[in-house]
């Protein structure tokens, strides 16, 4: 029986999760989740494929969206995006299948798309985890202006209900649907020492 390890907004020492884990990097769009994980990991943020470094595979969604950048550029931005996920969650899978630890990007709370993580790794064998990056609204704004990548209201919107309820379960001591939940807000991430694998 795994037991949750409370929700903590307190994070320097590096977070462990056993061997063959996949932890979930999720939060708001603009959080910093890309961020965290170019500060963790040798990422440029040009990268068109998973990168495995120190026993661990790293899975940005941008990875995949910088993949199909040309190939899919003539068509509607609905159909990109869906290869986009389609592609980002199926690299996932497959380094699951692999036997390998893999931490990953999420874009947003949604709760179908969290149990649809759980399924994976469940099928794999593997323990799953979410790190939930706790940030105002404001301050994801202002990180997607940065990027150059603003959400639309009503989508945002939507992240906002989702994040807000995720945080409230990990927070009361429900990670569901992962076995843990750790709750970073920006400077605990900003401390955040590493993510290993025992």
């Amino acid at each position: 029986m795994t037991v949750p390890v409370p929700a903590s907004r307190k994070a320097a020492e590096p977070l462990s999760y056993p061997a063959r884990s996949l932890v979930i990097i999720t939060g708001l769009p603009g959080a910093g989740k890309s961020t965290l994980l170019g500060r963790l990991y040798p990422l440029t943020g040009a990268e068109t494929a998973p990168v495995r470094a120190g026993g661990v595979t790293v899975v940005d969604s941008m990875q995949s969206r910088l993949r199909w950048a040309g190939p899919l550029a003539w068509v509607p931005k609905p159909v990109r995006t869906a290869v986009v996920f389609a592609t980002h969650v199926l690299r996932v899978r497959a380094a699951l299948r692999r036997g390998e630890s893999v931490v990953a990007h999420n874009r947003g709370c949604g709760p179908l798309v969290l149990r649809g993580f759980a399924l994976l790794a469940r099928r794999a064998g593997a323990g799953f985890h979410l790190v939930i990056l706790d940030v105002p609204a404001g301050t994801a704004l202002a990180g997607q202006r940065a990027r150059g990548r603003v959400v639309p209201p009503r989508t945002f919107a939507r992240h906002r209900r989702h994040c807000a309820a995720l945080l409230a379960r990990a927070l009361s001591g429900d990670p569901a649907p992962a076995a843990t939940a750790r709750v970073l807000d920006r400077e605990a991430a900003g401390r955040l020492a590493g993510i290993r694998f025992e």
